[in-house]
């Protein structure tokens, strides 16, 4: 059997109990040693077997799963946040249903979520944005132009970039061609989570410079938008004059 798992936002904590578990029961782990905490290994017992998959191919991570399961192994394979984001896992579940393996997903708590705990913010603020658009800045690897940072930007709602850092400067120029207007709040979130977490408040206008200045090329989120303002409307869901399901509006 193959699990993979999500390792949480960074701290060593912030993985599932069920994520902890499979990784203290795993005989053989596979862990993206470029992303992942390597804290979380501490979960692993004594013999288990322990793989950095940031050396390796896809087809070379297959053959060690492969091998694993001839021997009545089971497999952990650690993905940095949640897998479904960013996580390069579909190709591993077509390559296994190929096999023959069996394998099942340990959701994790994604990066974004980890970046707003950071920054104690909500993404979804009423009258401010009912919608967070997660994408990537085009680099080596191209982003479909329907999907471009310059065609989200129109909907100025609250947008979180993976994987953009060393292209800030490219993905300011888009954000600002598309709508946001550069007095925009931004933030720079830098290893959300771990010990050694940083935060760069800036605006949309000063975003590849406040990324240039400190130095960041990787491991950082940055995050737009109004929601990292002052204004907003409360939550209807509390608010004593609106009615719900479990409470009458007070007269």
């Amino acid at each position: 059997m193959v699990h993979f798992v999500g390792a949480g936002s960074g701290a060593a904590d912030l993985i599932t109990v069920r994520g902890a578990r499979l990784l203290s029961e795993a005989d053989v782990i596979i862990w993206a040693g470029s992303l992942v905490n390597p804290a979380l290994l501490n979960y692993a017992k004594a013999d288990c077997e322990i793989h950095d998959s940031a050396l390796l191919t896809l087809e070379q991570v297959i053959e060690i799963i492969r091998r694993a399961e001839a021997e009545g192994k089971t497999t952990v394979r650690l993905h940095t946040g949640d897998s479904s984001i960013y996580g390069a896992v579909r190709e591993q579940f077509d390559e296994l249903e190929k096999l023959g393996i069996e394998y099942d997903v340990c959701p994790g708590v994604s990066a974004f979520c980890g970046a707003a705990a950071a920054l104690k913010a909500e993404y979804t603020l009423p009258e401010v944005s009912q919608s967070v658009i997660i994408t990537r800045a085009a680099g080596r690897t191209p982003v479909p132009e329907r999907e471009s940072i310059k065609s989200f930007a129109a909907h100025r709602a609250t947008m979180v970039l993976f994987l953009s850092t060393s292209l800030a400067g490219d993905a300011q120029r888009e954000l600002i061609e598309g709508g946001y207007a550069p007095e925009t709040p931004a933030a720079i979130v830098y290893k959300a989570t771990w010990p050694d977490q940083k935060i760069f408040r800036c605006t949309v206008g000063t975003l590849g410079e406040t990324v240039r200045g400190n130095g960041l090329t990787k491991t950082s989120l940055i995050v737009i938008g109004d929601f990292l303002g002052h204004d907003y409307e409360r939550s209807k869901l509390y608010d004593p004059g609106f009615t719900t399901e479990f409470r009458e509006a007070e007269k």
